[in-house]
């Protein structure tokens, strides 16, 4: 059984289906996958941060750790 099965038909009386064109599923699902910058933490690391800000802080920290080794290194 899909979901079209499982629906029943909300729409007003005066609209009509063939009033809104052909629809397609997942349409943009390509396009909203490259344009978005989401990143998924594995649950173990997620539970150390209690917010996004505070990922981006730690982050943020360990470049310039990561940076300033890599001149003393030079």
């Amino acid at each position: 059984m899909n979901k079209a099965e499982n629906s029943t038909d909300e729409l007003r009386s005066e609209y009509k289906r063939e009033d809104f064109g052909k629809m397609a599923r997942g349409k943009y699902t390509a396009q909203a996958k490259e344009s978005s910058n989401i990143v998924v933490l594995d649950p173990d690391i997620a539970a150390a941060f209690p917010s996004s800000e505070a990922v981006n802080q730690t982050l943020r920290r360990l470049l310039e750790l990561a940076r300033a080794s890599a001149q003393l290194a030079e």
